[in-house]
């Protein structure tokens, strides 16, 4: 953040000198002043609370400047006043409720509205500004006002204050400038994170609210269809219009699944799959599901809805027609990541297998359409569908295609 370089407002002394040489003593204040701003910085950058953040800049500008009293004044633009959020050697009481004012006439207003520091070294005779009643309760002779400046609206003033009978320099306004100017980023990084999470939960409370209506309408549409089954009077049609209600409820589970995912651009695929598998094994009864998945697979959460339809689908068939008269069994599905950023689903059983000249490609079933359409949408590759003891069928789907879109 650059600040606008602007002259101070220092009370003027009759007979000013020029400031002798640096004294041993002073010398070590500059250098601890430096080492200071080094500390307010780091602590910035470590992601220090922004209570944590007033208390100790109020506290380490005190020791910088040799004042006992420091605070860290923010702007209240309805009542046009300077609260105290924080501050060192006050009474207690007043921070987080004493206030002074913050228009032209009160040198911390003066400060905020001009951008150009104050320095008042003799408040029983300041005659270009009235001395705020919190500063005569403490017995305060001598301040120092500098804006509070983020990359927006200034956040307010920090102001030292002290007692004693010395007198606070120019030089001393480049360190308290540091000081409230490193403070500033902080707020206004702060100010920054707090509006994006904000934002973000906005979105994620809007995309919940969006997968659970969609979810919602799909069992409007699967009760409507159930309805129509059971008046169609057709025993082939009613049998289709209640695979098609199945259908459109597995969809809806899935976009209930996913309403609870915290990031809709990237997911864990994996564990997304396992909470769907638990609907789907009630849905393949008599067969037992039994889900395998090796290590953690990042996918996209639009294109994770269309892979648990493809296993949907694929399950379903197995329990269907895998097992005929033997009353069910086992039906495993796998995801696992492979060489070359693909990962393979595999869903097998151990049943009575397919014909040799079986073509999942061109098979005229609905089910099996189904799938060869989720699978181009994915840009998967079916790669196997065996004939023989059991059926397994396996999806090849490339992962940075499905990231990067």
């Amino acid at each position: 953040m650059e600040t606008e370089r602007t002259e101070p407002v220092v009370e003027k002394k009759p007979d000013e000198s020029l400031s002798p040489e640096l004294t041993a003593q002073s010398l070590h204040q500059r250098i601890r002043q430096q080492e200071i701003l080094a500390e307010l910085g780091v602590l910035a950058l470590q992601g220090a609370t922004f209570i944590e953040l007033l208390d100790h800049t109020a506290r380490l500008t005190a020791e910088g400047l040799g004042a006992e009293f420091c605070k860290v004044l923010e702007y209240q633009p309805l009542d046009n006043r300077l609260l105290v959020r924080a501050g060192v050697g006050w009474d207690e009481g007043v921070v987080g409720k004493s206030s002074v004012g913050a228009d032209m006439a009160s040198p911390a207003g003066y400060a905020l509205h001009t951008g150009k520091p104050v320095i008042s070294n003799h408040l029983e005779n300041e005659e270009r500004f009235r001395t705020p009643e919190l500063l005569m309760e403490h017995g305060i002779r001598r301040a120092m006002n500098v804006i509070l400046q983020g990359d927006g609206s200034p956040f307010g003033v920090l102001e030292v204050d002290s007692r004693s009978e010395g007198e606070f320099a120019e030089r001393d306004i480049a360190f308290l400038q540091g000081a409230a100017n490193i403070l500033g980023m902080a707020i206004e990084q702060q100010r920054s994170q707090r509006k994006l999470k904000e934002a973000l939960e906005r979105h994620e409370i809007l995309l919940k609210e969006v997968n659970h209506r969609v979810k919602n309408s799909l069992q409007v549409v699967s009760s409507m269809l159930n309805l129509q089954a059971k008046a169609a009077g057709d025993p082939a049609l009613s049998a289709r219009l209640t695979e098609a209600s199945m259908r459109i409820t597995t969809v809806g589970r899935a976009y209930d699944r996913l309403a609870y995912k915290a990031d809709y651009e990237k997911m864990e695929l994996n564990e997304y799959l396992r909470e769907v598998s638990k609907d789907i094994m009630a849905a393949v009864v008599p067969c037992t599901l039994i889900f395998e998945a090796i290590g953690e697979i990042e996918f996209s959460a639009d294109r994770a809805i269309l892979v648990a339809l493809i296993i949907n689908e694929l399950a379903s068939n197995a329990s269907k027609y895998a097992y005929g008269d033997r009353g069910g069994g086992p039906i495993w599905v796998k995801v696992e990541p492979t060489t070359g950023r693909n990962i393979q689903i595999s869903v097998h059983d151990e049943g009575v297998g397919l014909p040799a000249d079986f073509d999942l490609t061109r098979n005229k079933g609905l089910g099996t359409r189904l799938i060869m359409a989720l699978a181009k949408q994915l840009d998967a590759e079916i790669v196997s569908a065996v004939a023989g003891v059991g059926t397994r069928v396996t999806l090849r789907i490339p992962l940075d295609r499905i990231l990067n879109r």
